[in-house]
């Protein structure tokens, strides 16, 4: 493996966990995770056979599961067509295929902030990026 390129590390469709999961990798989830997952500065993507519940945190999350619980990315979400989430999106970016389902709140917010304070709001003059395509 060259230098440039990243690892992902993978939980396969047959495995369970419970609690926090945190880390600073990469990481695809087709399991189920029952908790908190944080990867605040990596790309976080919930396969078509994942499922979590609970808050995420990462700096990019792609679903293409089932998420039950609020998601905040500080770069982008991205839900494909065989995404379903329960729970509130937290954002500068989002990108929202035909056929996902999203059932909460959207708040687009700026780039690379997070937390729930006011000031992470869009600034006045600054447009957040939302797409939703076919």
């Amino acid at each position: 493996m060259s230098n440039g390129e990243k690892t992902v590390g993978p939980i396969g469709k047959s495995i369970v966990i419970k609690g926090e999961l945190t880390g600073s990798e990469d990481v695809e989830i087709d399991g189920t995770v029952e908790g908190d997952i944080r990867f605040p500065n990596n790309v976080l993507t919930i396969g078509p056979n994942g499922k979590v519940s609970g808050t995420i945190q990462a700096q990019t999350v792609q679903i293409l599961g089932t998420v039950k619980g609020n998601v905040e990315a500080s770069e982008r979400v991205q839900i494909d067509a065989s995404g379903t989430v329960e729970g509130d999106l937290r954002a500068p970016r989002l990108l929202v295929e035909e056929g996902a389902v999203v059932n909460g709140s959207i708040e687009m917010t700026d780039q690379g902030s997070t937390g729930s304070s006011s000031s992470s709001r869009q600034s006045e003059g600054s447009t957040p990026s939302v797409k939703a395509i076919k």
